[in-house]
């Protein structure tokens, strides 16, 4: 039996759209995050970074979400090319979602919606790096329907994850300055298992209060700091 650790971010949000898209069984535990459920000494048995998404998959723990694509991928051979091409190509965006559109997205937020202070160039310096991503993202789904191309994979599954919630960094105008980006998500989100996977959210009751208990169990190392 398959198990997600899930919290609805954007990360365990592209576990769920995967898991959605094999067809697997699976049961959801969630996580709290803002209560500090992610510190819990059972979790981090399965996650010693104490972050979510997670999976236990028969007995099998893997955490970190590009992780647990690329392990869900090639257990069931599915949207990870074998074509060498491709395969390349999707390498590549999935990297460049991990290392560069995931850190300065989550980075962009925290400074604009989570910072006890307003650091106007932390904000400016991370929400400019969004941007940037973003203009090279649109380019490239300007002339392919999918990141590495022809083929649907995980990196655009990794992409779908932040880029459904990028007005929480763009605000209003969403994805209005990346039309392909915005074209991408409307397909995506018009696909049935990311529908399902969108719908998790509502199934689980999490804290929305951004209080001083939230901010201790999402940021612990500010208050040691």
């Amino acid at each position: 039996m398959l198990t997600l650790y899930y919290h609805p971010t954007p990360n365990s949000t592209k576990v769920a759209v995967l898991l959605e898209e094999l067809e697997l069984p699976y049961e959801v535990i969630p996580v709290d995050i803002m209560k500090g459920e992610q510190h819990a000494e059972e979790f981090r048995k399965v996650n010693p970074n104490a972050k979510v998404p997670a999976i236990t998959d028969d007995g099998v723990n893997v955490f970190d979400s590009h992780a647990i694509l690329l392990y869900l991928a090639d257990k069931h051979e599915k949207f990870l090319p074998r074509q060498r091409a491709a395969r390349a190509a999707t390498f590549s965006w999935l990297e460049f979602v991990a290392s560069g559109l995931s850190p300065f997205s989550g980075q962009a937020a925290h400074f604009l919606h989570y910072a006890p202070e307003d650091i106007p160039y932390a904000k400016n310096r991370y929400i400019r790096e969004v941007e940037r991503h973003y203009r090279v993202v649109d380019e490239r789904l300007s002339e392919a329907k999918f990141l590495a191309g022809a083929d649907y994979t995980i990196a655009d599954i990794a992409l779908f994850g932040w880029a459904a919630s990028a007005g929480f960094i763009f605000g209003e105008k969403g994805l209005g300055d990346y039309p392909h980006v915005a074209r991408f998500v409307a397909e995506m989100t018009a696909r049935a298992p990311v529908a399902r996977a969108l719908q998790l959210k509502s199934r689980h009751t999490f804290k929305a209060d951004l209080d001083e208990q939230a901010r201790r169990a999402m940021f612990p190392q500010n208050v040691a700091a």
